[in-house]
């Protein structure tokens, strides 16, 4: 694990370096994680193409203190009539270690039979984080099998957790986002696997 020092240093720099209001999000991040120094972080700025052809950013900060997982999203939206400015909406959350239920990492490798374990770099990788605040229900219509059959047979549906996911490539982002991703899932999963959390 790194020095925390240089970690929270390195998130402020990471921070700085998007140049997505950087002080608004730097002073949000800040705020939720007090005192507690940082030993992991994530940090991801993109651009997000809405039905309307406007092109809106958002930002994601993931940081782990010695406690909890820290998370920030702001959102900036476009200014509603040409006299004003667009505006940005910032929510971040502390959630203890106690309360993550999943962490799941997808890797994509695309030659696998040439896979070198510690030295080939997956092209993509969707780390997915579950803490039991926001669920996704999928519905359909329930079949008895028949299909001359037209009685309601109900619903038959599935509900997963779906808190958090991040996507990140080699090629949209670069082959250093990739892995500080994978670092921060082995930091985040090492941090919640100890007991008593």
């Amino acid at each position: 694990m790194r020095e925390t020092r240089v970690t929270t240093d390195g998130l402020r720099a990471a921070i700085e370096r998007s140049g997505y209001y950087p002080g608004l999000v730097s002073d949000a991040v800040a705020s939720a994680l007090g005192s507690e120094p940082v030993n992991a972080y994530v940090v991801t700025h993109d651009a997000i193409f809405d039905p309307g052809m406007e092109v809106r950013r958002h930002m994601t900060v993931l940081a782990l203190t010695p406690t909890r997982l820290v998370y920030s999203h702001t959102d900036e939206h476009p200014a509603e009539d040409s006299d004003s400015r667009p505006r940005a909406e910032t929510t971040t959350e502390a959630i203890r270690f106690a309360r993550i239920s999943s962490v799941a990492l997808t890797r994509v490798v695309p030659d696998p039979a040439a896979y070198v374990p510690g030295a080939t770099m997956p092209s993509e990788v969707m780390l997915t984080i579950g803490w039991n605040v926001v669920s996704h229900l999928e519905l359909e219509p329930a079949h008895c099998g028949d299909d001359n059959c037209e009685a309601d047979h109900g619903y038959l549906g599935t509900i997963t957790a779906d808190d958090f996911s991040l996507r990140v490539s080699q090629a949209a982002d670069g082959e250093e986002a990739v892995r500080q991703v994978l670092e921060f899932a082995q930091a985040l999963s090492e941090a919640t696997a100890v007991t008593g959390r």
